[in-house]
């Protein structure tokens, strides 16, 4: 691994850990129980020295003169006093107390391990909800740009999938960092008072258990990105699948889609079993490496009793094997928080990426609210520019009067819908300005300008709630009568009616239960709930047959009333009235004014168009 590869990595952690801040409390109280419980842990260890000596070496116990405590003389001195306590006490008595010891100690053990448990889970789900609610508000700031270049799937992918990932990791590494190194650290402190030269003969293979596991680690983090990524593309296959069910039924492509989907499934099948065959190396390496180290320790200490060379007694030698087995749990955790935590470096890499996206639509310093539009919108010179270098707008002039009505036309391509996805700035201009009262878009607050603004899209998105909600959508105080109003202005009110349950019937996954027309009125009615001075209509009858067209059309007349509105037209016929029409080809306005006056030049663009339309 590289130094840059290491301090990448480490920076990664840095920021996963200060996720983790917030949570100090909880973590710290569970923390010291986790302490607590290492500490009954170690005691139930360190009693099972004068129970098996009671039992087993009762001969041999006296009373014994007790060295001056020092660090030199640890071992002898409590060696001694837990001799003399049972040399002096009735043995059947000093059993009776042992036992109680005992059970009092994994009695605490488990009440300080149970207490970790209670304080950690809200640490570990408010990690998950804070870093999802974090996405989710900085998914949102992002500019529609941003969407059109990422995928859907990849971006649900990193709020739910590598999230986890992320918490994972955290809670892997706080969990380890306040449980094992204790653990380790506690017993490695006690085999080396029972017997030093042993214990050190024990750690010479610590290194490889470790050298062993950084490699696994290492593999697991590459091997998780591409799973990830594996996850991603399913989810993007599902919702692409799901929402798409009536094309994929009517044009008989059921086979394709599950070859499509059993595709990814199997790619993400194969890598998770890769993945879990090397992660679970780790426990049984370590599990095999611990056991040699015991059996080596046996042999050693085995060979020096018998010898005569080591007058350790029964329950010393007992303790010694149960402190080095006791030790194996531990250090298998800490090989699987290396694993975790190469996960969670590769998920939190893909999440902090995503973080790192600073938002192309922001507020310039200073920029200020405004409360109403009184006089016009001006396009100076406005050109704009996509992020793949294609010129879309060159030099556009136009003038919006408040309460007129403007269109907008051409072609397939030529950038209608650029030129006044610019008002409300979903996007900004690359040159030029828009001026709005005769302020610059950008000096006004972007949440001030869009709420001048209503939006009737050619392609409407309802939301899989009742009617009501979709009318007054994003309203916590629901007025019922501005609703009924909105409704009937948009031509919706009698087929609302007649829905199985009024204005509180659910309209399905993007108002599957309706028709078009009736989708289109309700996109309608919640603009003129909304109630804006500004209205953008990307032309709302182009995908309807004639009586919906009709009633559609209606709704727009009464939406468009005494309010400024700007229409992208794809039917000239519905734009006869408009006050100007601005006609646009290669990103230029080529011709202005009513629809009489353009179609007193039989050679324009204009006049092509509607002869085109009209078979004139």
């Amino acid at each position: 691994m590289t130094e840059k590869t290491g301090k990448k990595r480490m920076n990664v952690l840095l920021r996963i850990l200060r996720h983790v801040l917030p949570y100090k409390r909880n973590i710290g109280i569970a923390s010291v129980a986790m302490f607590f419980s290492v500490v009954f842990n170690m005691i139930t260890v360190i009693l099972i020295i004068p129970f098996i000596n009671i039992l087993f070496d009762r001969q041999n116990l006296a009373m014994q003169p007790v060295p001056e405590l020092s660090i030199g003389t640890v071992k002898p001195w409590a060696l001694a006093q837990m001799n003399n306590v049972m040399a002096a006490s009735d043995p059947l008595s000093a059993l009776k107390i042992l036992c109680l010891l005992i059970i009092g100690a994994f009695l605490f053990k488990n009440l300080f391990s149970y207490t970790q448990t209670w304080f950690m889970a809200p640490a570990e789900q408010g990690i998950i909800r804070d870093l999802r609610q974090q996405l989710y508000v900085h998914m949102n700031r992002l500019s529609l740009s941003y969407f059109t270049e990422e995928k859907k799937g990849m971006l649900m992918s990193r709020i739910i999938s590598d999230v986890q990932l992320v918490n994972d990791s955290a809670i892997a590494v706080v969990n380890s960092m306040f449980r094992d190194p204790p653990q380790i650290v506690v017993y490695t402190l006690l085999l080396f008072i029972i017997d030093w030269q042993l214990t050190l003969i024990a750690f010479v293979l610590l290194p490889t258990t470790g050298f062993v596991l950084t490699k696994i680690g290492n593999w697991v983090r590459r091997e998780s990105d591409v799973l990830q990524e594996t996850i991603a593309r399913i989810t993007m296959v599902l919702d692409e699948g799901l929402s798409s069910m009536r094309i994929i039924k009517a044009f008989r492509t059921e086979r394709f889609e599950i070859d499509k989907f059993r595709h990814e499934n199997q790619g993400y099948f194969r890598t998770f079993v890769n993945i879990k065959r090397r992660r679970e190396l780790a426990t049984p390496i370590t599990e095999t490496l611990s056991v040699l180290v015991v059996v080596v320790i046996l042999w050693f200490m085995g060979d020096a009793i018998l010898s005569g060379r080591s007058t350790m007694s029964s329950g010393v030698f007992v303790a010694y094997i149960f402190a080095m087995l006791q030790m194996m749990q531990p250090l298998k955790y800490f090989g699987q928080t290396i694993n975790h935590i190469a996960q969670g470096v590769a998920g939190a890499t893909r999440v902090f990426n995503v973080l790192d996206i600073e938002p192309r639509i922001v507020d310039r310093p200073g920029a200020r609210d405004i409360d109403g539009f009184r006089d016009r919108i001006v396009f100076e010179n406005v050109r704009f520019r996509y992020d793949t270098g294609d010129q879309i707008l060159n030099g556009i002039d136009a003038e919006i009067r408040a309460g007129e009505v403007i269109a907008v036309v051409g072609p397939s391509g030529v950038g209608k819908s650029t030129m006044v996805d610019l008002v409300p700035r979903f996007y900004d201009v690359t040159g030029g300005r828009i001026l709005l009262d005769g302020v610059d878009l950008r000096d006004i607050t972007v949440s001030s300008l869009r709420g001048l603004m209503g939006v009737v899209t050619q392609e409407t998105f309802l939301f899989n709630t009742t009617i009501r909600e979709n009318i007054a959508y994003g309203e916590s105080g629901v007025d019922m009568e501005r609703i009924i109003e909105a409704a009937k202005a948009a031509n919706a009110h009698d087929f609302i009616l007649e829905a199985p349950e009024g204005y509180d019937t659910v309209i399905g996954d993007r108002g599957v239960k309706l028709s078009g027309g009736q989708r289109q009125r309700l996109s309608i009615a919640r603009a003129i709930y909304k109630n804006p001075p500004i209205l953008i209509l990307d032309e709302a009858t182009s995908s309807l047959d004639t009586e919906s067209e009709v009633l559609v059309q209606v709704a727009i007349e009464n939406l468009m009333k005494g309010r400024t509105s700007i229409v992208i037209a794809h039917r000239l016929s519905t734009i006869q009235k408009a006050d100007r029409i601005y006609v646009l080809d290669a990103g230029r306005v080529v011709e202005v004014g009513t629809h009489e006056e353009l179609m007193r030049n039989p050679a324009g663009l204009y006049a092509k168009l509607y002869k085109m339309q009209f078979q004139l």
